[in-house]
């Protein structure tokens, strides 16, 4: 997931030839006070110009308590994107009191609620966030402020982060979430930021957020499986399934015991690579 400033609008277009999964619109950090209310109106005409095609596009309002808060989601439920980003969630009040202002705007379903945990309250609380209302449906961290709160440092692993990176995981998967990772302030290194993408889909995130165009690929690199991992699960999947028929519930598969927990992340893998389970073939 790109962010894209929501007053330029230059990077608006733009951003209908990156190949990102999904937009950000910001409205919050990337816009200074006095071009809050255009680039409002910019980010609403372009989520509502369809000219992104298939992809993901969501708008980023600013805080609750901000002169903004309350007009950002008005203009926004009326150009209905696929998401609202809320920053700075620290309890499920705070989603609760969106999803009112949105369904009382006249938001339709379709229009999500992405809460940003970025503080110490809001990953304490993140199983609670996650499960405040059927309208959220991703939970996005907020690195850089969740280090500036927490008195931390930005280190290379993320070492500080781990046990706040974990948990707001655990809250996701606990609730049926998806959960984006936070953004890599260095565009110029790729290799750091491919490092930390890998670590993110290692430790269960969904996707990464990133600041830059440059940083796409990346990121999809990381979140994308490979051909390496789309064979060895079709080899998962097959022998689990000769196996079935010969009446056994485990295989080993290239030297590892699979049973039939890791036939259901086999087809995970083949579904996030866009490949057709064989298993459907079969059955159709």
């Amino acid at each position: 997931m790109l962010y894209m400033p929501g007053a330029n609008q230059r990077a608006l277009q733009k951003a209908t030839e990156i190949p990102a999964d999904g937009l950000i619109l910001d409205l919050e950090d990337a816009v200074a006070p006095a071009q809050k209310p255009q680039a409002r109106e910019l980010a609403c005409a372009a989520a509502a110009s369809g000219g992104y095609g298939e992809r993901v596009v969501t708008i980023r309002v600013n805080a609750a308590g901000t002169p903004w808060h309350e007009d950002d989601l008005r203009a926004v439920a009326q150009v209905a994107p696929d998401a609202v980003v809320l920053p700075k969630v620290d309890a499920p009040a705070d989603v609760l009191a969106a999803a009112r202002a949105l369904e009382a705007a006249g938001a339709p379903e379709k229009t999500r609620i992405w809460a940003m945990l970025e503080t110490p309250r809001a990953v304490l609380g993140a199983a609670q966030i996650a499960a405040a209302s059927e309208r959220l449906a991703v939970l996005v961290l907020g690195t850089n402020d969740l280090v500036k709160e927490l008195y931390a440092e930005h280190l290379p692993g993320r070492e500080p982060l781990l046990a706040s990176l974990s948990l707001c995981v655990l809250a996701a998967r606990a609730a049926g979430r998806q959960i984006l990772d936070g953004v890599y302030n260095d565009v110029r290194d790729l290799e750091g930021l491919a490092r930390e993408c890998r670590q993110g889909r290692a430790l269960g995130f969904d996707g990464k957020t990133v600041i830059h165009p440059g940083q796409v690929a990346a990121a999809n690199a990381a979140f994308s499986p490979g051909e390496a991992e789309v064979q060895a699960a079709l080899r998962v999947i097959a022998a689990f399934e000769q196996a079935q028929l010969g009446g056994a519930g485990v295989v080993v598969v290239d030297g590892r015991l699979v049973e039939n927990l890791h036939v259901e992340s086999a087809r995970r893998t083949l579904e996030l690579a866009g490949h057709q389970d064989p298993s459907f073939e079969q059955d159709s």
